[in-house]
């Protein structure tokens, strides 16, 4: 760790009066696509038959629809709750311990798949109040493992549906309300932008902390727009390398350079100007990069041994709710970036994004 060891992720005067390890119930809030994981190990010429990529993820084309019965029939598969946002909220709520610390929408179907995904997420601890539609299935999502590295393909299904009319809801509203922190991955910008900007707006109107993933590169190539109605509301944005880069190459930066792209993006304009965004870049085996007040510090990764990997599915995500479960209690960003690497590297050396019944993590 470099520098700084003690980075406050907001101005004293606005530090909760006392910090705890206990998690008030429905302290952090999210919005996302429920999908359910259908993770299998694949070769890599399974890859090229569909050009697709290593370690990115993109939504269904129909050339990719028959995918989904082709690695249930043909490798041996294992059904993960799933989603960007949900699988970071699971993560969160993991570590926080206490059950309805965290709250989840998103829209599923009607049918076996939408019920096992409200099963294991309750089950996990987190409050969810699913928009149910009737027409379309449950969203899925093929993670396809090569060498450890994950692919994925998400056929949204019924998470397509979702609309801001049920956010609207005095009981779906209610947990917006008694939440504290708010997270939404980029994906869910393809859905309702609507949804996003009625709770960022809430979120800078209450000072309550909003924050967002850049979660792929198609989002900053193909979704620009949405992407900037929202992000003058981001207190923190996240993102991985590639990431950032494509952000940086739509918005016409001209560099590549992942310290410059996080100052640049932290110094666009903001609504609620009590706190300054912090931007974290994420680069693999390579150091984290956070930007806060226009400065650049680098955290070095807690080192995994490349035998103890399972795949990478989930890792990111784990990564951000590992961060968000202590940004809730109060830890400085420092510290959040240690429950970062914590959740990732338990994540990691399993398949999908799960995680054993207890919690070791130790503040270094």
């Amino acid at each position: 760790m470099s520098n700084s060891t003690s980075i406050s992720p907001v101005p004293p005067e606005e530090k909760r009066a006392k910090m705890s390890t206990e998690a008030p119930e429905g302290i952090l809030y999210g919005m996302g696509n429920p999908l359910l994981d259908i993770s299998a190990e694949v070769p890599a010429d399974y890859l090229e038959k569909y050009g697709l990529k290593p370690n990115n993820a993109t939504l269904a084309e129909p050339k990719d629809l028959p995918i989904y019965q082709e690695i249930i029939d043909k490798y041996s598969v294992e059904y993960i709750a799933g989603g960007a946002t949900q699988n970071s909220i699971r993560v969160a709520q993991w570590m926080l311990g206490r059950r309805f610390a965290t709250s989840y929408i998103g829209c599923i179907g009607k049918d076996k798949f939408g019920t096992q995904l409200e099963k294991q997420a309750t089950n996990d601890g987190v409050k969810v109040q699913y928009c149910v539609d009737e027409a379309e299935p449950t969203g899925t999502c093929a993670c396809l493992i090569t060498e450890k590295v994950r692919s994925l393909v998400a056929n949204l299904g019924a998470a397509n549906k979702y609309k801001v009319e049920h956010l609207r809801e005095a009981e779906n509203w209610a947990l917006v309300e008694k939440s504290q922190f708010v997270y939404i991955a980029g994906f869910f910008l393809t859905v309702s932008v609507d949804s996003i900007l009625a709770v960022a707006k809430h979120c800078a109107e209450t000072n309550k902390y909003f924050m967002m993933n850049l979660s792929a590169p198609f989002i900053s190539q193909f979704f620009k727009d949405q992407l900037l109605s929202v992000l003058p509301y981001v207190d923190i944005l996240f993102g991985n390398e590639s990431e950032a880069e494509a952000f940086s190459q739509a918005q016409e930066y001209g560099t590549k350079d992942l310290k410059e792209i996080a100052q640049k993006i932290a110094a666009l304009p903001k609504e609620n100007a009590k706190r300054e965004r912090v931007v974290i870049i994420t680069q693999g085996e390579d150091p984290v990069l956070l930007c806060k007040e226009g400065k650049i510090t680098e955290f070095p990764i807690t080192p995994i041994a490349p035998e103890d990997i399972v795949d990478t599915n989930g890792a990111g995500d784990a990564w951000v709710g590992g961060f968000l479960s202590q940004l809730v209690i109060g830890r400085s960003l420092d510290e959040c970036i240690q429950g970062g690497h914590y959740a990732a590297n338990v994540v990691i050396k399993r398949s999908g994004c799960t995680f054993p019944s207890q919690v070791d993590f130790k503040l270094s």
